[in-house]
């Protein structure tokens, strides 16, 4: 399967770069706990799939920014079904996650 629906921070990148393209700081700073490695990774990983663009700017200080393909962009809706789903079932989901043993 090329998109892992459930890696942490991927739908959390898209999210983020629904509004337009984004610079690598900004990212950072919205996705506030991840590593720089991290985001580096998986910047490259939904680039991979065909799901973000990298452009770099021709400049005398390499600008580059992330944005969504139209593939990328497709990707919006079911991600907006899942969120809504979570708020709606967030209490569910912390009652289940409190009862657990494991």
């Amino acid at each position: 399967m090329p998109f892992r629906i459930g890696d942490k921070w991927a739908a959390m990148i898209i999210r983020c770069l629904e509004g337009g393209p984004r610079r690598f700081s900004e990212l950072r700073v919205a996705l506030r706990g991840i590593t720089p490695k991290v985001l580096t990774q998986s910047l490259r990983a939904l680039e991979r799939d065909g799901l973000v663009l990298r452009h770099v700017a021709d400049s005398a200080t390499p600008r580059v920014e992330y944005e969504l393909s139209a593939l990328g962009r497709s990707l919006l809706g079911p991600l907006a079904v899942m969120c809504a789903w979570a708020e709606e079932h967030w209490e569910q989901l912390l009652d289940a996650r409190e009862s657990w043993a494991g």
